[in-house]
This record gives C-alpha cells, structure tokens and sequence, in this order.
C-alpha cells in the first residue's frame, strides 16, 4: 500500500474524501462496541464454573493446617493458597501474603500505608514536601491514578524494547530522594507488551536510591498469561534484589483477575520477610483476615502450579484467534501506509499502537461517534498526557470475535482518516 505522505495533495483529498464516505456509512449502522478495557471474555469466565463447586461440606471448609476457613484468622493467607502461588510469583512461602480479589487493592493500601504510616520506620510520605513516582510510559492508566489521588508526582520514563530507559532510572533515584518508587509491569507490559530483559532485571536490582524508603512496584500481573508456546522468561527480582543486598527494594504483586475470575479471584503480594512483618504489623488493624474460602477454592480448583499453566493454555486457545484477528486487520490495512506502527505481544491483553504523532485523540474521536470505545488517548501516560498524542491501547480480549473485527476496522479507517486529515494541515 502506497504511503500516504507520498502522495500528492490533491490526489490526497481525493482519498481523505472517499474514506469519509465510507466513515458516513459506518456510523449509519449504529454500532455498540467496547473495546476500552482489557477484561476476560464471557468464554473465559466459563473456564473456571468449577471453582464454584469446590466446597459443598463443612469438612471441605478446613484447610491444610485444619484451619476452618468459614472463620476468622491467617491473616497471611491459608498455607496452600501461599504455596500454591508463592511457586507462580517465583517465591518462597514465607514471601508472600494472600489478600482479597484485587492486586489493585493492594497496591493501593501499600501506597496508602507509606503515606500514613511510612515504610519500615520512614517519614511518613504525608509529611514530606513532595513525593515522587518514576512511570514507564506508556504504561497502567491505574497505577497512574493511584499517584493522583494521593498527589504524588509523576515523573514519566521511556520504556524501551528491553524495558524502562535504565539510564534515566539509576541517574533519577540516585539524584533524588523525593523519589520513592516505580510503577513496573516487567511481563507483557501494559500496554506495549515488553517483557524486561535480564540486563534490566538486574540494573534495578542494583539500584542505589537516595531514598532509603524507595520500593519498585512491581506489578507482575501477566506471569502466566502466554499467548505462545514459545514464552517470554523474566527474571526473579527479589532473587537479584537479594543477590545485590537489595532485598527490602521490591514490592512484588499478582492476581488471578485474568485467571479466574476478575470480580472474585485472589490476590497476593510478595517482598523480604522484613516488609511482610512491618506489612502485617499494619493489616492487623485493617482486618482479621481474607476470604479463605475463595483461597480454598481456587487452590482446590487448580492444585498446583501446573494446574494454573494448563489453565491459561485454555485461555491462550481463545486469546490468540483474536489477537491475530487485530493484528492482520492492521497489517492488511495500515501496512505500507506510513500512518501507524504497533507491537506483536507474545503474552498479556494488549496491542500498543501509535498513530502518526498528534493524531491519536482524533483517532479514538472518530472511533466514538462511529460507536466504537476504545481506551482514551493519552490514558497509558501519567496525568493523561501523551506528548506526542500518538499512542492507543488496544484491548482485543472482551468483543466476541466478530464485533471485534468490526471494531478493528473502524479504527484502521479512523486512523487513515485522522493520518490524511494531518497530513493535508502540513
């Protein structure tokens, strides 16, 4: 397909006037499509009916320990959920602390106790001038949000092919001691699809911060969540942390939100046994304990670790056909035209996609007017900004398969029209 900033002008608004046409006479068919998060599709929500069977006798309530998990108490989680997912976060189970459905959550209370409360000893951040995040960019609108709420600053950071610009992170922490974390997603990221490189793995291992409180938010959310038989290997931070005499650095995180069920799976947290024991010092008056059931029931559903992979192979076998789907749409549509680039993740939820710079809100514009909703653009950006107005997430796991491939077209239409439209300003 012919470049589009190739072309002359005229024959370019010649182009840009067909595509309205066609743009005219998709918006006449009153679509409904939702395409703004990265959600688990009803037919994978039905992989795991079973978990809900799991318990059916007041004997089938106790867990390993003989612990009645309809009570209270274990405010650490029942052993075998910890062994059970201490072997997916690759950690022992003394690393690890079980809580309710949502990483999210926690990383939320964690943010939330630093600021009260200080981390092992600290200030408290609230009393503190001015608190700083580093944020990989593009990157989790939600980890973003956190930092707002609280009115921590945002320091945006290039993530590269092999992660986060490390350059800038070690001179960042070193320099400054009102830095006191970064947001990662070190496994098919959010959105770009990078999984960290060793080299990286270990630089921030070896971070020196200035900020003796400065953790690395390590959100490992898509660990077991392949798309190939072919997958990406990461390595065990808390293993390099401790090997750098770093092992009170890193916070680490996980869920079966796209697992089992996002409204009611089980989330966990990981760290040195110095973090978890200031941790529960503070959740003991937050709780007297998780959802042990919920722990009993998936731990029962998927047995081991094994379990979990064979699971998430079920989800790959739904997954792929429509990441594929997404993918050969914009091959077959954008390729050539000099208009888009994206990325071809082997794990996670999402495509990143940029447009040609300054063109990415006129894009999702375009997308919601013809009934398509798509992430907003700049969401992937700390404050919602997107310097170059260039970047779109896109989440191709939610619409069945062929309101997906509807939606994919609009926007490779959007994209030509927004692109020509830029590109006759110039």
């Amino acid at each position: 397909m012919q470049s589009y900033d190739s072309m002359p002008k005229m024959e370019l608004a010649v182009l840009l006037s067909g595509l309205q046409r066609e743009y005219d006479a998709v918006s006449a068919k009153g679509l409904k499509l939702n395409m703004a998060r990265g959600k688990p599709g009803a037919d994978q929500l039905d992989l795991s009916l079973e978990v809900l069977d799991c318990i059916n006798s007041s004997e089938s309530c106790k867990a390993m320990d003989g612990t009645d998990c309809r009570n209270y108490g274990l405010l650490d989680g029942i052993p075998e959920a910890k062994k059970l997912f201490a072997d997916m976060l690759e950690v022992d189970p003394s690393e690890i602390i079980i809580g309710g459905n949502s990483s999210l959550n926690m990383m939320y209370d964690t943010v939330a106790r630093a600021m009260t409360h200080g981390i092992m000893g600290s200030a408290p951040w609230c009393r503190l001038g001015n608190v700083k995040f580093l944020c990989p960019s593009p990157g989790y609108d939600r980890h973003f949000a956190i930092c707002e709420h609280f009115g921590i600053e945002m320091v945006a950071v290039e993530m590269r092919a092999d992660g986060p610009d490390m350059d800038a992170v070690e001179r960042l922490v070193a320099s400054d001691a009102s830095i006191k974390g970064i947001w990662c997603v070190p496994k098919y990221s959010n959105p770009q699809g990078i999984t960290y490189s060793d080299a990286v793995v270990r630089r921030f291992a070896s971070l020196r911060p200035a900020a003796h409180d400065f953790r690395i938010y390590w959100d490992n959310a898509y660990c077991v969540h392949h798309l190939t038989d072919t997958p990406d290997h990461l390595v065990n931070i808390l293993g390099c942390c401790r090997d750098c005499g770093n092992e009170d650095m890193v916070f680490i995180y996980g869920s079966t939100s796209k697992i089992s069920f996002p409204g009611s799976g089980v989330s966990m947290m990981a760290a040195s046994k110095a973090n978890l024991d200031s941790i529960l010092g503070q959740l003991a008056f937050q709780s007297i304990g998780p959802d042990k059931l919920n722990q009993l029931r998936h731990v029962r559903f998927f047995k081991d670790l094994a379990g979990i992979e064979a699971h998430m192979k079920k989800h790959a076998d739904i997954l792929r056909p429509k990441f594929e789907t997404v993918l050969s749409c914009l091959e077959r549509d954008l390729g050539g035209t000099g208009l888009a680039a994206w990325n071809s993740p082997k794990g996670g939820y999402f495509i990143s996609f940029d447009t040609l710079p300054g063109c990415a809100k006129r894009t999702v514009e375009l997308c919601k007017k013809a009934g398509v909703a798509i992430t907003p653009a700049g969401a992937t950006y700390p404050y919602g900004h997107d310097p170059l107005d260039r970047n779109i997430r896109i989440a191709p796991t939610f619409p069945p398969l062929g309101e997906l491939r509807q939606a994919i077209e609009l926007l490779c239409l959007c994209v030509k029209i927004a692109g020509a439209e830029k590109l006759l300003k110039q």
